[in-house]
């Protein structure tokens, strides 16, 4: 009898990390690895999900136009936010409950963004704590806060934040509730024990959560619905830190934006998770931009696997662009590595299509670089 063949032995994290040659195969490993209700967490969006969609399709609605004959021996990405150095253009957008992903969560995270020389934006529904986080940081962090209808939570994040050495204070205002997220609501979504919001673990947020039937229920109790323009005035008025408004999609608004003082303006539909059918991200960019006049900044986020994508970002007037998903993946297929992987393929991938693309630097990437496809 022929001896009885031995199955392949899976490769090291290490070396399945190594093999992935863009962000898409980091998310076959993560979704290997995930239950299937975290997953679709991560990976859903609203409803019948167009405007997840819409975010990947937009900037196919983009064609780059090379220039030739640049001397792109050398290809800077360096650029700043907000007065902040960085290595590259892309920066860790707010994702909540990473320990979903992996044990440490936003610690492997934050020490993965500080290796790659980039900023991390750390969600109020982080599974660990603004403090620990800082802690572990070896970059800059921005914070992004969820206006509570308790408006004294709030204030105690604002001065935590600011104490722990965060550098810009990000308010989500495209959520006065959650969107219908159908996965999550078919899969019955919760945090499993032993994991809650970090923020608030003394303030008893996972009896809340329990006492509420769940994510949903907890954001539409806890959440301020009555959220208006006065709450830029009012946080205005709680922190030192710079502001930036994440979640305009109008020019209009970006425009009331930048008159209110806002430091920053965020273009992003949430990663199609709210509004089904809300706009792209990228394709609502040019208007914004205009809008704004170079009186604020302008980030983008929505869809951004690749790094002709951030390029094409760059060209339509974003000072940088925001990942979300990609990342994930990456911690979610091995921790710290992971996301260091995730960084490390995008930054590659973007300096050789700017190389491509005859820009040497972020600064030469200009707005005749792309027209409509």
């Amino acid at each position: 009898m022929a001896p009885r063949k031995k199955p392949p032995r899976k490769p090291p994290k290490s070396a399945a990390l190594d093999a992935c040659v863009n962000v898409a195969e980091l998310e076959i490993i993560a979704k290997r690895r995930m239950p299937g209700a975290y997953y679709d967490y991560y990976a859903g969006g609203a409803e019948d999900e167009r405007s997840l969609a819409l975010n990947r399709d937009g900037f196919g609605r983009w064609a780059l136009h090379p220039r030739v004959l640049v001397d792109v021996s050398r290809v800077d990405l360096a650029t700043d936010v907000l007065g902040t150095a960085v290595a590259m253009p892309i920066l860790l957008a707010p994702a909540a409950y990473q320990r979903l992903a992996h044990p440490e969560g936003e610690l492997a995270t934050a020490r993965a963004a500080g290796a790659a020389g980039t900023l991390m934006v750390v969600s109020t529904m982080a599974t660990r704590s603004l403090e620990e986080i800082a802690a572990v940081a070896g970059g800059p962090l921005w914070f992004q806060l969820y206006v509570y209808r308790d408006r004294a939570l709030s204030q105690r994040l604002i001065a935590r934040a600011e104490a722990a050495g965060y550098r810009a204070l990000v308010v989500t205002v495209d959520t006065p509730r959650l969107g219908r997220r159908e996965r999550d609501l078919r899969s019955r979504f919760t945090l499993p024990r032993g994991v809650t919001i970090g923020n608030f673990r003394q303030d008893g947020a996972r009896a809340r959560w329990d006492a509420h039937g769940g994510m949903a229920a907890y954001a539409s109790h806890e959440l301020d619905p009555s959220l208006t323009w006065e709450a830029l005035d009012w946080l205005g008025r709680q922190t030192r830190l710079p502001l930036v408004v994440k979640g305009v999609l109008r020019a209009d608004d970006a425009a009331r934006a930048v008159a209110a003082g806002v430091a920053g303006v965020w273009v992003s539909n949430h990663g199609g998770r709210q509004l089904d059918g809300a706009e792209a991200g990228i394709r609502a960019l040019p208007a914004v931009v205009e809008a704004v006049a170079g009186r604020a900044e302008v980030y983008v986020d929505g869809g951004i696997r690749r790094g002709t994508d951030v390029l094409k970002a760059l060209a339509l007037g974003a000072r940088a662009a925001m990942i979300g998903r990609p990342y994930l993946w990456g911690l979610a297929a091995g921790g710290e590595p992971g996301v260091r992987r995730a960084l490390d393929l995008l930054r590659d991938e973007l300096e050789t299509s700017m190389a491509l693309a005859g820009c040497p630097s972020v600064r030469a990437v200009e707005r005749d670089l792309v027209g409509p496809a």
